[in-house]
C-alpha cells in the first residue's frame, strides 16, 4: 500500500462516515454548515505525502474522491429521482 491507499481506506472507513451521517436528513443549508466539514476533509487531504500543497479539486482527483458538497448534492438529487419515480 502507498500513502494514497492508506489515506483512502482510513478516512473512508473512519472519518468519512461521521462526516455523512445522516446528511440528506440535516441537510445544511447556512453555509457555515456546509463548509465545517468539508474543512476537515480539506485538511484531511492535506496530510497525504506529496499533496499537502496541490489544491484541494487535485487532491480529491488523486484520492478518487469528491467534495463533500458535490456528494451531498448528489445524494439530495437521487433522492429526488427515485422520490419523483415512485409518487
Amino acid at each position: 500500500m502507498n500513502d494514497e491507499e492508506d489515506f483512502r481506506l482510513l478516512f473512508n472507513g473512519y472519518v468519512r462516515p461521521h462526516l455523512e451521517y445522516c446528511v440528506q436528513v440535516w441537510s445544511p443549508y447556512l453555509q457555515k454548515n456546509i463548509e465545517c466539514p468539508e474543512k476537515v476533509q480539506r485538511r484531511a487531504t492535506k496530510l497525504v505525502k506529496g499533496l499537502k500543497h496541490k489544491p484541494y479539486s487535485k487532491r480529491l482527483a488523486l484520492l478518487h474522491t469528491s467534495s463533500l458538497v458535490k456528494k451531498r448534492l448528489r445524494g439530495d438529487w437521487s433522492g429526488i429521482s427515485y422520490n419523483e419515480g415512485n409518487g
